[in-house]
């Protein structure tokens, strides 16, 4: 657990989006349904439209743009979102390389989503919808983080 963190005992999840802020926010409502507020989920926007779209899908606190996610990214025990987080000049250049560079060295566990409208093809990963790979990230990757799964 980040140090920040110890003294309330709460995980920190930050949920990383950009564009719309449509991934970012179906990952929040999911998490919010299943673990209330034993979490805090932070979410932080490449820009003010997906932090918007996060904060009304009920994460506890958001900042957009790239000294927030700088910043937040070493905070948090967990960072949530798709692949591209970590890909300097995705989400059509809303990364910027020290977005990803802040993502990638942060200490916290990363779950990242294998979606990429960049000319990335990962091998060996299943073309799976959105929704499934959301309900797997939630079920099966977070399980060993909280008991009340």
């Amino acid at each position: 657990m980040n140090e920040a963190n110890t003294k309330t005992g709460i995980k920190r999840i930050g949920v990383i989006d950009g564009q719309g802020g449509g991934i970012g926010s179906t990952i929040i409502k999911k998490l919010k349904d299943l673990l209330g507020e034993t979490v805090e989920i932070i979410a932080l926007g490449t820009n003010a439209i997906a932090t918007a779209q996060m904060l009304k899908a009920k994460a506890n606190r958001g900042a957009s743009g790239e000294n927030a996610i700088v910043q937040t990214a070493g905070k948090v025990d967990i960072i949530i979102g798709a692949v591209s987080i970590v890909m300097a000049h995705s989400m059509m250049g809303e990364v910027t390389p020290r977005m990803a560079e802040a993502v990638a060295s942060s200490p916290a566990k990363k779950l990242l989503i294998p979606l990429s409208q960049e000319n990335i093809e990962i091998i060996g990963i299943a073309s799976i919808p959105l929704p499934h790979l959301i309900d797997a990230l939630i079920q099966e990757n977070l399980k060993h983080f909280f008991e009340e799964f």
